[in-house]
C-alpha cells in the first residue's frame, strides 16, 4: 500500500512538473513573439516614422497577424509605451542592487547611473527614445505610463527609506534626473552616458542642495 501511494505521489509530482514546464515554455514563446513584434515595430518607427507606420506594416514585417498582435498589445501607442514598463523593472532592480547602508544621495546616484547605462546599451531602446522625442503621439503614449512607474519605484524605495515622503521624493527625483540625463546625452550625440549623468548630478546639487 505504501509503495502504491509513493508511486502515485511520484506520478503526480511528475505530472505537476510537466504542467509547470509546459507553462514555462509557453510563457517563453509568448515573450519571444512579443519581443519580436516590438523590435520590428521600433525599427519601422525609426525608419518610416511613428505616425506613418501602420499596424499592417508591423504585422507584415513581423510575419504575424493582427490577432497575434492584439494578443500582446492593445494598439500602436501601447507598443511604443512598453519601454516604460521595462524601465520600471530596471529601476526596481537598480534600487535593490544598491548596497544596504547607502545614503539616500548614494542610492539616488546609483540608480540613475545604472539605469541610464543599461538603457542606452540596447540600440533599440535608443531608437525608441528618439522616436518619442520626435513624435508627440509616441511621447504622450510613453508619458501616460510614467505615473504607474513612479508609484512602482516609490514602493521599492520605501523599503530603503526612512518614510513614505522620502520614498516618493526619491522616485520623482530619479525619474526627473534620468529624463534630463537622456536629454543631455541626446544633445551631445555620444555613446557614453555617464558624463551626462554626472552633469545632471552637478546641476541638481547646484540648484537644490546649495540653496
Amino acid at each position: 500500500m505504501l509503495c502504491s501511494t509513493y508511486a502515485l505521489n511520484c506520478r503526480l509530482d511528475e505530472s505537476e512538473a510537466t504542467v509547470t514546464s509546459n507553462a514555462s515554455l509557453q510563457t517563453r514563446k509568448q515573450e519571444f513573439v512579443r519581443d519580436a513584434i516590438w523590435a520590428v515595430a521600433i525599427d519601422l518607427f525609426a525608419e518610416k516614422g511613428f505616425d506613418e507606420t501602420t499596424l499592417d506594416d508591423i504585422v507584415a514585417a513581423a510575419g504575424t497577424s493582427r490577432r497575434t498582435f492584439f494578443r500582446h498589445f492593445e494598439s500602436k501607442r501601447d507598443l511604443i509605451a512598453q519601454p516604460i514598463v521595462t524601465y520600471g523593472a530596471s529601476l526596481a532592480a537598480a534600487i535593490e542592487s544598491c548596497p544596504r547602508g547607502s545614503s539616500a544621495a548614494e542610492l539616488f546616484r546609483h540608480v540613475v547611473l545604472e539605469v541610464a547605462q543599461n538603457t542606452v546599451a540596447d540600440p533599440r531602446m535608443r531608437k525608441a527614445m528618439a522616436v518619442a522625442a520626435k513624435y508627440p503621439a509616441a511621447r504622450e503614449a510613453q508619458l501616460s505610463r510614467v505615473a504607474e512607474v513612479q508609484d512602482r519605484i516609490a514602493e521599492v524605495f520605501a523599503q530603503r527609506s526612512k518614510d513614505d515622503l522620502t520614498a516618493h521624493a526619491l522616485a520623482s527625483l530619479t525619474l526627473s534626473a534620468l529624463s534630463l540625463t537622456y536629454r543631455v546625452w541626446f544633445s551631445q550625440g555620444k555613446k557614453e552616458i555617464a558624463s551626462a549623468a554626472q552633469k545632471v548630478f552637478a546641476e541638481f546639487s547646484k540648484s537644490i542642495c546649495d540653496r
